[in-house]
């Protein structure tokens, strides 16, 4: 008779790596593809056929004769794919990587997590053939089964994002999951061997327990850097990585570039970026100013030396980390709140005459800070002279996300511009949306500084380029008559932030090619 701990010690095991592998997922794709709702889609549908088609070919698997030694093989199998997952990812990312966005994502979420988990799928119900006594007890243990499968998944969610990511990092864990599922199939396979079971088992448990050794020695050399990757963290939010290059110093989260600071501490080599400091000039004298997303800190550290303010809110102290440690932000350049946006515009009674607002996740704007709600509350923070003004990353000037975000800005402010950055108009990069609270505001374009006054210095000529190209094409984006307003209930803004997504991803490729420093 087969040990009833035993059998839950395995099902726990196999619920807990199910959920843990479905959330590793987001990170081993995410650098590649974003964090999207197409990764999470595909995640999410991949997991559960994976375990759906488990949980059938595991009933028949039991009904050929159940072991405890083939229940066991189910988790080293799962195991061993589980290790290799780390080095068949880059291979298999290379071709599905010129595939459309969706199709790469589900392709390679396919190959990389189905294998594991249509094993893992089929140790309950493998199990529950093992455990049965009699017909009268099998709804009861079926229920016992899966209740303590599901128990240990959802222990397993939250500590996965909650902790083990974060302290763990993401290379660390997988292997930590592969060496758990080896060990734990090498234990079922020794207490077969005591049971009766073939003498084969010994060879499998001593495979099982040398492919756990290499995992576990695997484990010691997992955080290993190439030249020039500077830093390589998996934060709560995002993986974070800082690239030292001869063009720059580039922050990416998640695979995409937030900030690259190029010419000099401080100075980015970001087009959007010199046309959001240019929204200083709007402004007689320096005021406050609120900065919603913090990246490397390069905005802030040009408002403060402008004689500003300055204010701002990131979500994830990891960035914060970064921007202090290898962006050069230093602590009096800004007052520095880890929060949300939009909940700690909620939790403020504080006014200032410019909010700037550049938070990205991984593939779009959070769809919560571009709603008619969110500018709403955005308007209540403003001086009577306020300005918002806010980042999108789009495919072309007249993206439908530029119009949407502009006409909803529209519901809430009297003026709204739209400031592109890019060159030529139908390619990716940036538009500023800028607004204002005075109706009677107008644009003071003589206070834009000249570009051959800054001829023999390379940086400020570039940034001063960068302003009067953008204000000189600037539009009203309500004329564009393709966008639509958005809401916290109604926002389609992710699934157009995929289409710039995509576009990005390919763009990123070719411009780091097939660098070690994205490994």
């Amino acid at each position: 008779m087969v040990s009833i701990p035993l059998l839950y010690f395995l099902v726990s095991v196999s619920g807990a790596s199910v959920l843990c592998l479905e959330i590793l997922g987001t990170r081993i794709l995410g650098p590649f593809f974003g964090v999207s709702l197409y990764l999470w889609s595909a995640l999410i549908t991949v997991t559960l056929a994976a375990l759906s088609l488990g949980y059938a070919l595991g009933g028949r698997y039991a009904d050929r004769g159940p072991r405890l030694s083939r229940m066991a093989g189910l988790l080293a199998l799962a195991g061993l794919w589980v290790l290799l997952v780390p080095w068949l990812k880059h291979p298999i990312l290379r071709v599905t990587g010129p595939l459309d966005l969706r199709a790469a994502v589900l392709g390679s979420a396919v190959v990389l997590f189905a294998p594991p988990l249509v094993l893992l799928g089929m140790v309950t119900p493998y199990a529950l053939r093992l455990k049965a006594r009699s017909v009268e007890r099998v709804g009861r243990d079926a229920g016992n089964l899966y209740a303590v499968s599901t128990i240990a998944s959802v222990i397993s969610a939250l500590a996965t994002g909650f902790w083990l990511i974060p302290y763990l990092g993401v290379l660390r864990l997988t292997l930590l999951v592969a060496v758990i599922l080896l060990l734990s199939a090498s234990y079922a396979f020794w207490r077969a061997r005591k049971e009766g079971a073939r003498a084969d088992a010994v060879l499998a448990a001593a495979l099982s327990l040398l492919a756990a050794l290499g995992g576990g020695a695997s484990l010691t050399h997992a955080r290993a850097l190439p030249p020039g990757l500077l830093w390589l963290h998996d934060s709560p939010y995002s993986e974070i990585r800082v690239l030292d290059r001869p063009d720059g110093t580039y922050l990416l989260l998640d695979g995409g570039v937030h900030t690259i600071a190029g010419f000099g501490m401080g100075e980015s080599h970001h087009r959007y970026v010199p046309v959001l400091e240019s929204c200083e000039l709007m402004h007689p004298t320096p005021g406050r100013m609120l900065l919603l997303g913090l990246g490397g800190g390069v905005v802030v550290q040009a408002y403060h030396q402008a004689g500003w303010k300055i204010e701002a809110v990131e979500i994830d102290p990891s960035v914060v980390e970064a921007a202090r440690q290898y962006f050069g932000l230093r602590p009096q350049d800004a007052t520095i709140v880890v929060d949300d946006a939009r909940h700690f515009l909620r939790e403020s009674n504080e006014r200032w005459d410019l909010i700037l607002v550049d938070a990205f996740g991984s593939s779009s704007i959070p769809f919560h800070l571009v709603s008619k709600e969110f500018f709403a509350l955005a308007k209540e923070h403003l001086t009577s002279q306020g300005i918002l003004a806010m980042n999108v990353e789009c495919r072309q000037w007249y993206d439908p996300l530029v119009a949407s975000v502009g006409v909803t800005m529209e519901q809430e402010f009297p003026k709204v511009w739209a400031l592109p950055t890019q060159e030529p108009p139908n390619t990716l990069g940036n538009v500023v949306l800028l607004s204002v609270m005075d109706p009677n505001f107008e644009l003071p374009e003589d206070k834009l500084p000249r570009p051959l006054d800054f001829i023999n210095d390379d940086y400020e000529h570039w940034r001063v380029v960068q302003m009067n190209h953008a204000w000189a094409n600037r539009f009203d984006p309500a004329e564009l008559n393709n966008g639509q307003i958005l809401s916290d209930d109604r926002n389609p803004v992710d699934l157009w932030s995929n289409a710039v997504n995509r576009e990005a991803r390919v763009e990123l490729r070719e411009f780091f090619g097939d660098s070690p420093l994205l490994r």
